[in-house]
């Protein structure tokens, strides 16, 4: 089962060592034990889990080189995706999980624990909200996120994360040329540049993915973001 995960991620050119073989492994492991009790993912066969959680969060290799990148948050975490491949496989990198659910970020602290790894955290929030702290405003080269918002929404969410010359890449489903022409205002008032989208399949299924690649070229102002919940309700226009 474990040569599952190395033959996948061989597909999108990702090459794991035996034990990030078995972090991914107990990951898995941990995933299904926890969603018993918790909605984590309505993803549950293996073979799915590998390709629908665990290669599509290491796709962002088709639009990034992440050697070298220091500091990563991943916005609406979840249950742990991207943030948790992305720090099995660079393991040098800091990643900061960042949910508001405090069930999922125990189960978050209890999946760090037990895989070993370390240069990762949890914080437990809002986005809008840690986005105004000094020590999180600015502070990374790259915010990524799977949340399922619109990217309008989203760009509020994650690029006063961003330092300037960062980037945000977010992680998209299905058509979505008509979402990221309803974006590019909101991209650009939030001191962003849509750089690049990276449409394809994901590999052994039929699903559509897309990586948006945006670049932050100045500040993000400072009433950006603006209060809890306005950005989904009210999205820049």
């Amino acid at each position: 089962m474990v040569r599952l995960i190395e033959e996948k991620m061989r597909e999108i050119h990702v090459e794991l060592d035996e034990r990030q073989l078995k972090q991914f492994y107990r990951f898995y492991e941990l995933l299904v034990e926890w969603n018993k009790v918790m909605n984590l993912t309505g993803i549950t066969e293996y073979e799915e889990i590998v390709e629908k959680h665990f290669v599509d969060s290491l796709s962002i290799v088709k639009i990034l080189d992440l050697n070298g990148v220091g500091k990563i948050l991943d916005v609406g975490t979840g249950a742990g995706f991207p943030g948790i491949p992305l720090k099995i496989v660079f393991p040098n990198s800091e990643v900061i999980l960042l949910d508001s659910l405090n069930k999922r970020i125990r189960f978050l602290d209890h999946v760090i624990e037990e895989l070993g790894l370390k240069g990762i955290h949890t914080i437990h929030g809002r986005a809008e909200d840690f986005a105004r702290k000094e020590n999180y405003r600015a502070q990374f080269e790259l915010c990524v996120s799977r949340a399922v918002a619109n990217l309008a929404t989203l760009s509020e969410y994650c690029l006063p994360y961003v330092k300037k010359g960062g980037l945000f890449i977010s992680y998209k489903s299905g058509n979505i040329d008509e979402e990221i022409s309803e974006s590019e205002k909101a991209v650009c008032v939030l001191g962003g540049q849509i750089e690049e989208v990276v449409k394809f399949q994901l590999p052994g299924t039929d699903i559509n993915r897309a990586f948006v690649k945006i670049k932050k070229i100045k500040d993000t102002a400072k009433k950006y973001p603006r209060k809890s919940g306005t950005p989904a309700k009210e999205p820049i226009r």
